[in-house]
């Protein structure tokens, strides 16, 4: 995948989820009377621009992380006393907060659209069916079967292991979770709860699912070899197709322990059978253009069986009630892992940033349009709820001073505002490096 491709998506969902998100608060204003000065999207130098009717400058500038509405507001400019009651602070607090909320709701209303679309389209999917349950695993203790179906999680209906993995996620600190499970093909369901007191896992490594020792059907690899691009070291190598990889001690070799044995960069012998002969070989990794080491072979991958597939496919009713339902899911969700972040049951070092947004972006992408749209909606919902924290900088601390405003009859003075919006303004940049900086982390 492509640097410029991460690149390239990350924009378009920045751009669209920022305009989404000014144009909520813009379409408010203008409901409320309010005159308009800028629509911009992006920060700094104006790039583009045009005014229209009204007189509202619409313009995209030159750095595309965010945007803005610039109102008339007599705390930052001298208004005409004919313009006084188009001004922001010349309305009163429900009008105010009416359209400081309406950028937050315009994101989760976007993401109900957006999940709408993705139902209706219909989106592949893999039933949540177990091939098998790890040995000594928190799964295997609960006495959960292979070849099990999950259907809920403490209630809330499983379709498919997104779900279960975003609700599990949530279960962290919890001294137990319920799962309901019907033999795979069967109606007949039964309940199984999980001892979680001494649970941990780290999401960017496992699933939650998988941490609980509960492995997914899925494609399987066969470490046959399927492929060996020319004048690749594996060819160098002698490796030719139909090869099956084993290690030097002559146990069967696994995928993914092979991928990570490449990524050391250091030569390393297996063994392989060839005809049923056992024979001793050597790779020497090399780095592609890319920087990245690889070998330049391919095993032998057997797909999902179609028993196991699935579509998430709904009447347009029906997938309009899905999107509201998916928004209010994944909103409450969040909610709650933020929840787990203070309390301490998930660690800070699970703060993702930009880099890990355009990594998904771009994957999300290259699978498909459904695909992408749904990481537009996640992304969406993610957005309109960090704005309502209550930060001086963002629309929750807005809402914070509103309320405080309506309380006390009058707004709060400007020196407590202004030491609020710097208190606040350094929590978000640090908030925001510490992201940055698990992102790097991740890409070490």
């Amino acid at each position: 995948m492509s640097f410029l491709w991460s690149l390239v998506s990350f924009l378009i969902v920045i751009g669209v989820l920022v305009s989404v998100h000014e144009y909520g608060h813009f379409w408010a204003a203008r409901k409320c009377g309010i005159k308009i000065h800028r629509f911009s999207i992006g920060f700094g130098k104006v790039l583009w621009s045009r005014i229209d009717k009204h007189g509202t400058e619409f313009a995209v500038s030159a750095i595309p992380l965010g945007g803005y509405v610039k109102m008339l507001d007599e705390r930052n400019e001298d208004v005409p006393d004919e313009l006084k009651s188009q001004s922001f602070n010349s309305k009163s607090v429900a009008q105010r907060a009416f359209v400081i909320i309406a950028g937050p709701a315009a994101n989760f209303f976007f993401a109900i659209l957006a999940y709408w679309a993705v139902y209706s389209l219909g989106i592949p999917s893999v039933k949540p069916v177990i091939a098998e349950v790890r040995q000594d695993s928190i799964a295997a203790q609960a006495m959960i079967q292979p070849n099990s179906q999950i259907m809920a999680i403490d209630g809330s209906r499983t379709p498919d292991w997104e779900t279960i993995n975003m609700l599990l996620a949530t279960k962290m600190g919890n001294e137990n979770v319920d799962i309901t499970l019907s033999p795979f093909g069967s109606q007949i369901e039964q309940h199984k709860t999980l001892n979680l007191r001494n649970w941990r896992f780290d999401p960017d490594k496992e699933s939650a699912f998988t941490a609980l020792g509960m492995i997914p059907v899925r494609t399987k690899i066969e470490m046959t070899l399927s492929k060996v691009v020319e004048n690749s070291p594996a060819e160098s190598a002698g490796l030719r197709i139909g090869d099956k990889l084993y290690t030097a001690e002559g146990a069967p070799m696994q995928w993914q322990s092979f991928v990570n044995t490449v990524k050391e960069g250091r030569p390393f012998s297996f063994q392989i059978e060839r005809d049923g002969t056992f024979l001793t070989k050597t790779l020497v990794p090399q780095q592609n253009e890319k920087g990245k080491w690889y070998v330049g072979v391919s095993p032998t991958f057997h797909p999902i069986a179609d028993e196991y597939r699935t579509e998430l496919k709904y009447d347009i009713l029906d997938a309009l009630q899905k999107g509201i339902e998916k928004t209010a899911q994944l909103s409450w969700l969040t909610i709650k892992v933020i929840g787990k972040l203070f309390t301490g049951d998930l660690s800070l070092t699970n703060l993702s940033g930009p880099v890990s947004i355009a990594k998904g972006a771009g994957m999300s992408s290259e699978i498909g349009f459904v695909y992408y749209l749904s990481f537009m909606a996640l992304i969406s919902v993610n957005l309109g709820i960090m704005n309502l924290f209550p930060l001086p900088v963002l629309d929750g601390g807005h809402l914070v001073f509103l309320a405080a405003e309506a309380v006390k009859g009058k707004p709060l003075s400007e020196r407590v505002q202004q030491i609020a919006y710097r208190v606040g303004a350094a929590l978000l940049l640090a908030l925001t490096v510490f992201a940055l900086f698990n992102d790097f982390l991740r890409l070490a």
